[in-house]
């Protein structure tokens, strides 16, 4: 009878063994692969919820065998942190702005060029395309592994005043990054640029410690910079897309299979953030109005005005910037259309 009895035990467990070896379930010994992900945004933001997308889209599609852990809000630290946290292998994957990694890549700045990049068909042109892919492919040898790019979406000037002209822009003194290429950019518009760190910009605008923001529609509203700012010129001035990035030390670890599992759920996550970013923008802009806002376009002969105003910017950045490269924008984005 004990013998029956463990013959029967035995058998239960084989059974048990295949079916979740069968169903592609963890099982116990083999501990799932941890994915720590962090991002500067919140998570109301498009890039939150597609992050949170991500997380839900690779734990099923794997049955477990990754967990994702993610640091939204820059609670993980500022860039310098999350990019030195990726080339040592400690965290797994995460995404900033295209131009901070110009640090490693001059190239880079490429996406900091003023009226670039005309509309968002384009921008997947550059960013899916082989210009986007041979920027991300050069950050390997730091480490780093470009999956590919989700995006913020185009720069528009909130202001405390209405900017309507170049004139109106002069001496604005507007929130800058550290950029040369932000900086300059601003500067051939006329404006006072004031380098401010990302985690204080709604105090320096509460406080009137600056007079504006150039920055994105779907960041301003999250962030709640309409509450201070009552103007928004559409100017477009500048396309800022995010690099999806994973540790190459951890890659390389990664079966077929799973790499295969990252990527695909990267895809979901991409056509989703991308998808909300763009849909957000008309939703946007009425909120604004119906909040006592005044949303500002240009005229086309203005917006001519400030694209002549910036073309100076290229030649200061030809070292970093070749003009093959920025000709292959061009060569892009009018073959697009």
């Amino acid at each position: 009878m004990k013998m029956l009895q463990f013959f029967s035990r035995k058998v239960a467990l084989t059974l048990a063994l295949a079916l979740a070896l069968s169903a592609g379930g963890v099982i116990q010994g083999h501990a799932a692969r941890i994915i720590k992900l962090a991002h500067p945004n919140v998570p109301a933001h498009p890039m939150g919820q597609g992050y949170e997308l991500f997380k839900k889209d690779l734990e099923e599609r794997s049955k477990g065998a990754f967990k994702v852990q993610i640091y939204d809000s820059s609670k993980y630290g500022n860039f310098d942190a999350v990019v030195q946290g990726i080339r040592m292998g400690v965290l797994q994957m995460g995404s900033d702005g295209v131009g901070n990694f110009s640090v490693f890549n001059p190239k880079l700045m490429l996406f900091d060029m003023p009226f670039m990049i005309p509309s968002y068909e384009a921008s997947d042109l550059i960013t899916d395309g082989p210009i986007g892919q041979e920027l991300a492919k050069s950050l390997e040898s730091n480490n780093i592994k470009g999956l590919g790019y989700i995006e913020i979406g185009f720069k528009n000037i909130f202001s405390n005043r209405p900017v309507r002209t170049l004139e109106d822009a002069k001496d604005l003194k507007i929130r800058s990054t550290h950029s040369k290429a932000h900086i300059a950019v601003l500067q051939a518009l006329g404006m006072n640029p004031t380098p401010v760190a990302w985690g204080e910009v709604y105090t320096a605008l509460q406080q009137k410690t600056v007079d504006g923001i150039d920055i994105d529609l779907n960041l301003a509203y999250f962030n709640k910079f309409p509450e201070l700012t009552k103007y928004v010129t559409m100017s477009r001035t500048v396309y800022s897309p995010h690099l999806v990035m994973i540790s190459t030390k951890f890659w390389d670890k990664l079966t077929p299979q799973e790499q295969q599992w990252v990527t695909e759920s990267f895809k979901v996550m991409q056509e989703f953030e991308r998808a909300e970013i763009r849909k957000n923008e008309a939703m946007i802009i009425e909120k604004i109005k119906a909040s006592g806002g005044e949303v500002i376009e240009l005229t086309p002969e203005e917006r001519q005005r400030w694209v002549e105003a910036t073309k100076g910017v290229f030649a200061k950045f030809n070292d970093a910037i070749p003009a093959a490269t920025v000709e292959a924008v061009r060569n892009t984005v009018n073959a697009g259309k």
